[in-house]
């Protein structure tokens, strides 16, 4: 974002040179970005904690040349705490407001009266969407030494009538216990580290307004699993991490407020630890497996796929 619209300020604000209205524009750029930043995140942390999902049902990598391809729905639960944000003083008394808080991209469908600069404008509500689905198709192949690697990928699709949505991700497993000497051997389950990176690129309409968003996250883990008979138990803990860029054409219109440029912005998501729980059903070479994720943004994971080796 680099400046609000410049007529817009100099009629409001009512300033005659230049450089004041300069000095002005500094701030209400922050100020603006923060706001913006404030509406969104809710939806860069969800994206973030359902791209690090999915990723595994068991700890074992394929063998050489061995392979799956599966069909996977991580589904994040948007807690109550992402469904407003605080006003206050948050933006510099820039942007104000009678009411303690407004509506993030996820919450209640009512507008919030603001003030800009002394004049109203209604902050655009939310979604009312209790979750995110994201669906995904993903593939694996076995390498050497116990390593396989993982590609997902989902064409642009609809979710909703305001979002769409398309990714590409690569991720890689590792079997550790091959390095450990007259241990590894005796352990009667497996255990790898994991490592997955994901690109979504989000398309939705703000108001009416095409806004683009793309998110890449990281996720690192340590994965368990024990198999019995046709059922793996799998576990993990790791660390998400997530990065969004948000953009728009120029004249974007932010419940009356105008920016004159394109709007091209960045911000991270919380990096947090996360904890999961799964079970995996083979039935020959049908898998069917089912995993919950504990973090900030409790996601659960539904999967069916083909597994051989």
């Amino acid at each position: 974002m680099k400046k609000l619209l410049f007529t817009l300020l100099s009629g409001l604000i009512g300033l005659s040179s230049f450089g004041q209205i300069q000095n002005i524009l500094a701030n209400d750029i922050a100020q603006g970005e923060k706001l913006i930043e404030a509406y969104l995140t809710p939806m860069a942390e969800s994206f973030g904690a359902g791209l690090n999902n999915g990723w595994y049902n068991t700890a074992k990598p394929h063998s050489l040349g061995g392979f799956d391809l599966t069909f996977t729905l991580n589904t994040v639960i948007i807690p109550n705490s992402a469904e407003t944000f605080k006003i206050g003083e948050a933006f510099g008394n820039v942007f104000e407001s009678t009411k303690k808080e407004a509506s993030t991209i996820f919450g209640s469908d009512n507008g919030t009266e603001m003030t800009y600069r002394g004049t109203n404008f209604d902050m655009p509500g939310g979604l009312k969407t209790p979750a995110l689905p994201l669906p995904m198709i993903q593939a694996g192949i076995g390498l050497i030494k116990n390593t396989a690697i993982d590609i997902r990928y989902m064409p642009m699709l609809n979710v909703g009538d305001n979002i769409n949505v398309n990714l590409f991700g690569i991720g890689i497993k590792h079997d550790l216990l091959q390095w450990i000497p007259g241990i590894g051997d005796a352990i009667p389950m497996s255990l790898s580290l994991q490592g997955g990176y994901t690109s979504l690129s989000t398309e939705l309409k703000i108001d009416g307004q095409e806004v683009f968003l793309n998110t890449k996250a990281t996720t690192i883990n340590l994965v368990a699993s024990k198999k019995l008979l046709m059922v793996t138990g799998y576990a993990g803990v790791g660390y998400n991490s997530a990065t969004t860029t948000f953009a728009t054409d120029a004249k974007f219109d932010l419940g009356g407020v105008q920016f004159e440029e394109k709007i091209d912005m960045t911000f991270e998501s919380k990096n947090n630890l996360r904890a999961n729980i799964g079970l995996r059903l083979n039935i020959t070479v049908i898998t069917i497996q089912a995993d919950y994720t504990f973090s900030e943004y409790p996601t659960a994971t539904l999967g069916v796929g083909v597994s051989l080796r």
